[in-house]
């Protein structure tokens, strides 16, 4: 089941991990590093707000294992500011700097915001095939409109996967159920929360077992069919995303790697 669910989190810069998760005196610098000894995938939101410099980038890829996959979220540049339109030239440079991952680039996130609506339509449709096919993409809606079968087919036809949100836009029964009827050869699920009211990131602060073991019920489903999954936990959905992620993995039947081994395995570098 591991090499065909990735499970990790959103992002890994966090220094309220330290103690919680990170060893205690490790090094922003060592962050991804030790977070890869933990999880075998990452959602970078850092690209979301800037097309990375190369030299960054392959600093991702060299300081994490083989195995390792990244997620990037495609540039609001691109997104919310141009909202799809006349964008190639940006793409084309963000598609070339995430090549620079190799076997490690895992889904491009396309994160459109609540104010993109079904009526921009078009520019999704016209967007969709020039999306180069060497890499995968996931498209995120945060305006339940789009959830219908004339989108779901639109999506299938590109094998661009609908990413299922546990948020407060969309149902999560509707998300929950949209997983058996996958648009591409992947799932890609994001745990967001409810809110943004979560400022303290080092403990959980909401349970969310509920949630999980619903969820946990459909990935088990999805792994008996083989479907390759990546999910991502944010830290708003409970307050400490690395401890939701290993809650996870343990409903899953998964060994999680607990933070005091990570100290251990410190100790060995």
């Amino acid at each position: 089941m591991t090499t065909r669910m990735r499970l990790g989190t959103q992002g890994w810069n966090y220094d309220a991990w330290i103690g919680p998760f990170f060893p205690m005196g490790t090094r922003p610098t060592d962050f991804l590093t030790v977070y890869a000894r933990a999880f075998d995938t990452v959602e970078v939101d850092s690209t979301f707000y800037a097309v990375p410099a190369a030299k960054t980038v392959r600093g991702w890829h060299d300081r994490t294992p083989e195995h390792f996959s990244f997620a990037l979220k495609l540039p609001q540049e691109i997104t919310h500011e141009h909202r799809l339109r006349d964008c190639d030239d940006i793409a084309s440079l963000f598609f070339d700097r995430a090549r620079e991952l190799g076997a490690k680039l895992g889904p491009v996130l396309i994160q459109l915001g609540p104010d993109f609506g079904p009526a921009e339509l078009p520019a999704l449709a016209n967007m969709l095939p020039t999306l180069p096919r060497d890499i995968k993409f996931a498209v995120e809606f945060r305006h339940r409109g789009w959830i219908n079968d004339g989108v779901l087919a639109l999506l299938a036809e590109h094998g661009v996967a609908l990413t299922l949100t546990d948020a407060r836009w969309i149902p999560r029964k509707q998300m929950l159920a949209l997983a058996a009827r996958p648009t591409a050869d992947f799932i890609y699920i994001r745990w967001m929360g409810g809110n943004r009211d979560i400022v303290d990131y080092s403990r959980i602060q909401i349970d969310r077992t509920r949630e999980l073991e619903q969820w946990a019920t459909v990935l088990a489903t999805l792994a008996k069919v083989r479907v390759k999954v990546y999910g991502y936990v944010n830290n708003h959905f409970a307050g400490h995303s690395p401890q939701s992620v290993r809650e996870l993995q343990r409903m899953l039947g998964q060994t999680p790697v607990e933070p005091e081994a990570l100290g251990e395995q410190m100790s060995l570098f």
